[in-house]
C-alpha cells in the first residue's frame, strides 16, 4: 500500500482522517500574535479560540511549505522503494505545489527510478480534501499510483467549490474586495458567493442580501450542477457550525442527500486567515466546477 500525501489546507475532519492508513498531512504554517504555529486544528475549543482572536482584531499571516520539508517527508518512503502520490493545495493560491515539485525533482536526481506523482489539485479546503478521499479510496480498491494520479487529473474539474463569508473585511485585506465594496457591503448586509475556478483561483461570482440567503444559495448550486445525491459531500466552516448545519439541512430537504454522507469540518487557520470567521464552504462532485 503506497502513501498518499497532502497538506493541511485539505481541511479534512478527524473522523475522515482516522478512516485511512498511510495518509500523511503536512502542515502549512500561520503566525498570530508573533507566534508561528504548524499544528492541525481538530479540537473545537482550539479552533474557536483562534477565530475569536481574529474576531478581536488580531491578524494572522500564512506561509507555504518549504521544499526541504517535502523532500524529507517524501524521502522517507522513496529510499525504501515505495511509490507516493501527492495532492496539494492549488498552485493559483499558494506556492506549496511548486515546493512539492522542487522536492520531487531533487529526489528523482538521487533516485531516478522513484515513482513520485505530484498533482496540482487546483482545489482548496475540503474540496482538496474530497479529492484526497477519492484517491485514498481508489488506492484501497487496488488502483496503482500512476493510474490513480491520472484518474484524479482527469476529474479535477468535477470538484465543485462554493464559499460565502460573513465579514468582507477579510477579503478586503487579501485584495479580493475593494475597501468601498467592503464598507457598503457590510452596511447593506451584502454577502458574496465565491467559488474556486477551473484555474484554481478564488473568484467572486454573486452577491446576495443576508446570511440566510447566502447559505441557501450555496445549497442551490448542488442542484444546478447535476450532482449525485448519494455522494460524499463536505462542508467546512470558520467556527460557525450552526450555519454549516443549515446548508446540510437544505441539501437533505431540497435534494434528498444522505445526511450520513455529509461531513462537516473546520476551515483551518491558513485559509481562515484570509476568509475570516463565519466562512462556510460546500464541496461536491458535479458535471463541472460551475
Amino acid at each position: 500500500m503506497y502513501t498518499v500525501f497532502t497538506d493541511s489546507c485539505c481541511d479534512l475532519s478527524q473522523r475522515i482522517v482516522s478512516r485511512y492508513e498511510n495518509l500523511e498531512i503536512l502542515p502549512l504554517s500561520y503566525t498570530i500574535g508573533g507566534v508561528t504555529n504548524t499544528e492541525l486544528l481538530y479540537d473545537k475549543e482550539v479552533v474557536s479560540a483562534y477565530y475569536d482572536r481574529l474576531r478581536g482584531g488580531e491578524m494572522s499571516t500564512t506561509s507555504q511549505i518549504a521544499p526541504n520539508t517535502f523532500y524529507d517527508a517524501y524521502k522517507a518512503h522513496v529510499e525504501k522503494g515505495e511509490p507516493i502520490l501527492c495532492l496539494h493545495f492549488s498552485s493559483a493560491l499558494s506556492g506549496t505545489y511548486n515546493s512539492a515539485c522542487v522536492a520531487r525533482d531533487m529526489l528523482l536526481e538521487e533516485y531516478p527510478d522513484a515513482v513520485i506523482e505530484v498533482v496540482d489539485t487546483l482545489a482548496a479546503s475540503a474540496g482538496q480534501g474530497l479529492m484526497v478521499v477519492d484517491a485514498l479510496d481508489n488506492r484501497d480498491k487496488g488502483m496503482d499510483v500512476r493510474e490513480n494520479a491520472q484518474w484524479i487529473r482527469e476529474r479535477i474539474q468535477q470538484y465543485v467549490h462554493w464559499f460565502t463569508v460573513d465579514d468582507l473585511n477579510f477579503l478586503k485585506r487579501g485584495g479580493r474586495c475593494s475597501p468601498s465594496s467592503a464598507f457598503f457591503g457590510s452596511l447593506l448586509s451584502i454577502k458574496p458567493v465565491l467559488h474556486v475556478s477551473a484555474e484554481g483561483k478564488l473568484i467572486a461570482r454573486e452577491k446576495v442580501r443576508g446570511r440566510r440567503q447566502a447559505l441557501k444559495c450555496l445549497a442551490e448550486k448542488f442542484g444546478l450542477l447535476e450532482a449525485a445525491a448519494d455522494q460524499w459531500i463536505f462542508i467546512s466552516h470558520g467556527d460557525c457550525e450552526q450555519d454549516a448545519n443549515a446548508v446540510k439541512q437544505h441539501l437533505v430537504e431540497m435534494y434528498g442527500c444522505d445526511p450520513e454522507k455529509i461531513e462537516l469540518s473546520f476551515v483551518g487557520p491558513v485559509i481562515g486567515s484570509h476568509a475570516g470567521p463565519g466562512v462556510v464552504a460546500l464541496f461536491f462532485r458535479g458535471k463541472d466546477r460551475g
